[in-house]
């Protein structure tokens, strides 16, 4: 495993993204993006997704300085298209969106149809929480073929569909809290990471093309018929898929992944965000001691570990972050070549030294 430098993995990813004819606005943003996802160590949402990118600007299925076309728009209601926009650009805009009117109003329903990979999904999530808001998160995507099975079946009829919900900061100087997950056992990328490094999964994640329980992430990427992700928690991480689906692909009028038309369009991402004020429930300080108090008592837990303590919902990745920072970023082999031919590709050929 190599390891880079954050600051030099930012300047190569900003460069690449800037070659694909992205405003150094939009690079920077997109780079940021990405290199967070590293960072907190969801490499599944970072670089490694960026050669994707590339060839996906060069095939017209995304397309640069795009910016959120509203369809529908009301006071604290909004309908928004990314015309297969940067989804790290465009997904930020209309978050902005969804903020100021939550400000105004107490409480703001956002929808984005078709725009390309909004990417880690916390991001947002992330960006509501600093703004003192409260978000709630349904996302589906297509992506060619589709990956995770339904509960009880062997094929793939969804996607990853990520759920996420934030909380602001209890207290100045606190973390906010971040659940943001894929419905299904891990995030497709980490499939790919794990195959990338010549890794196993963790047992209960894929089933082959038979049906059969597997640890081998080729099973995706190599063998035909191809095998499946499983859902979390069974049913439970099924039905929040299907959710996800209804909620941000049917109801927005976006891709879904049954629909075979859909598949070759590049990543095809809807969201459908809920965001409110918590100050319009309520007395904002009782609820924000309340808040530190459930913290802290769920934290004070004995841990069934004594080396793993009790963490929340963030936290690790607030380490993992702190940890990266210090000490670089790992990449794998396999996802620095295709990095660094998707630079040179682009006539980029300054490439930070990996160690």
């Amino acid at each position: 495993m190599l390891k880079i430098h954050a600051g030099a993995l930012r300047d190569l990813v900003r460069s690449i993204v800037a070659a694909t004819g992205s405003t150094q606005e939009e690079a920077e943003e997109v780079a940021a993006h990405l290199l967070e996802a590293n960072l907190q160590g969801h490499d599944s949402h970072g670089i490694m997704l960026l050669p994707r990118y590339v060839e996906h600007v060069r095939q017209g299925k995304l397309h640069p300085n795009v910016a959120p076309k509203a369809i529908r728009q009301e006071a604290s209601l909004a309908l928004f298209d990314g015309g297969m926009g940067y989804g790290q650009r465009v997904g930020r805009i209309a978050m902005d969106w969804a903020i100021n009117a939550a400000h105004a109003h107490g409480h703001a329903v956002m929808g984005l149809r078709d725009v390309h990979h909004l990417g880690r999904i916390g991001t947002y999530g992330e960006q509501a929480a600093a703004a003192g808001m409260i978000s709630v998160h349904f996302v589906n995507g297509v992506s060619g073929p589709p990956a995770v099975a339904p509960f009880g079946g062997s094929d793939g009829r969804l996607s990853t569909n990520p759920v996420c919900i934030t909380v602001p900061a209890a207290r100045a100087g606190d973390a906010p809290l971040v659940l943001d997950f894929a419905t299904s056992a891990i995030a497709l990328g980490k499939c790919r990471v794990a195959f990338n490094a010549g890794r196993a999964v963790p047992e209960g994640s894929l089933v082959d093309a038979k049906g059969q329980p597997t640890t081998d992430p080729g099973v995706l990427y190599r063998d035909q018929p191809r095998g499946a992700l499983l859902s979390f928690g069974a049913h439970k991480g099924y039905g929040l898929a299907l959710v996800c689906e209804v909620l941000a692909g049917a109801l927005l009028g976006g891709a879904t992944a049954w629909r075979p038309e859909q598949r070759e369009r590049g990543i095809v991402n809807s969201w459908l965000a809920f965001v409110l004020d918590p100050g319009r429930f309520g007395d904002l300080d009782a609820f924000r001691g309340e808040l530190a108090a459930v913290i802290a008592d769920v934290k004070t837990s004995p841990p069934a570990d004594p080396e793993n303590p009790v963490l929340v919902a963030g936290e690790k990745e607030r380490i993992t972050r702190a940890k990266r920072l210090a000490e670089g970023i790992p990449v794998d082999a396999t996802t620095w070549g295709n990095l660094v031919a998707a630079a040179r590709s682009l006539g980029i050929a300054e490439i930070p030294e990996a160690r």
